[in-house]
């Protein structure tokens, strides 16, 4: 293989595993986002790490790789970087669903309005939180940790090499797992207030059998959950450390 052909296919790995890194990433892959921003900020990027990380197509340089061995590096590549874009995604998650625990407790399951990020109907609150999870996480310089975690996988499975898958899979599955449980830790001390008010509400019912529970938890609800929400929105920012704690753990690098 000649250095041209040998550098030509060093990028075109390194640009597998970026743009596909990048295509489910939270934030970048948000249809707010220009088209030609993502792609000029993917060929960047790409273009710096081929500059500056060892390749292990570069090992051999005498080596002729075929059309089929080529093909296939590339899609290691492209599989690669989905698992890590899959597993930051479902992290990232993680506060809108705590979102949406909430709102189902609030009686908002029906609310909806269009998520101007994903151009898709959401809920309202759980946007919200997204919303200021996101500006807490860039405030924090949390795309230094993206990056850093793109540096990461060259060092752990360079451009060529054969991710292991087992490692991988388990990734992805974790980072599903976690999502749900962190989800769930994050709305506990709210779903224990509402269930408090649910007990409140159970004994009045008990005590005045004429009153109408049902419209009077309504208003309940909704105004408990918004306090709530605006007692937890300052702790959102500590999330932050969490969210680069648990790329470390599930990450396959």
């Amino acid at each position: 293989m000649d250095p041209t052909t040998g550098r030509l296919l060093d990028f075109a790995m390194v640009l597998s595993r970026v743009s596909a890194f990048l295509l489910i990433l939270p934030v970048f892959s948000f249809k707010a986002v220009p088209m030609k921003i993502k792609v000029a900020l993917t060929l960047l990027i790409s273009f710096f790490f081929t500059i500056a990380i060892p390749h292990a197509a570069r090992s051999n340089p005498g080596e002729e790789i075929s059309t089929v061995k080529m093909v296939l590096m590339l899609s290691n590549e492209a599989i690669y970087g989905l698992c890590m874009g899959l597993i930051a995604q479902s992290i990232f998650a993680t506060v809108k669903y705590c979102g949406r625990i909430t709102e189902d407790q609030m009686g908002l399951t029906m609310a909806e309005i269009l998520d101007p990020m994903t151009d898709e109907q959401s809920q309202p609150l759980g946007m919200l939180m997204e919303i200021i999870f996101i500006i807490a996480f860039l405030s924090a310089n949390g795309h230094h940790l993206l990056l850093l975690t793109i540096s990461r996988s060259y060092e752990a499975f360079p451009a060529g090499s054969i991710p292991t898958m087992p490692i991988m899979i388990s990734g992805v599955v974790k980072s599903g797992s976690t999502l749900l449980l962190a989800g769930l830790r994050l709305a506990a001390p709210m779903l224990a207030a509402f269930l408090l008010l649910m007990i409140v509400l159970a004994v009045v019912a008990r005590i005045a059998p004429e009153a109408n529970i049902l419209f009077i938890s309504l208003p309940l609800r909704i105004g408990l959950g918004l306090i709530l929400v605006g007692i937890f929105i300052p702790f959102i920012t500590g999330f932050v450390g969490e969210f680069a704690d648990w790329m470390g753990k599930l990450l396959p690098i």
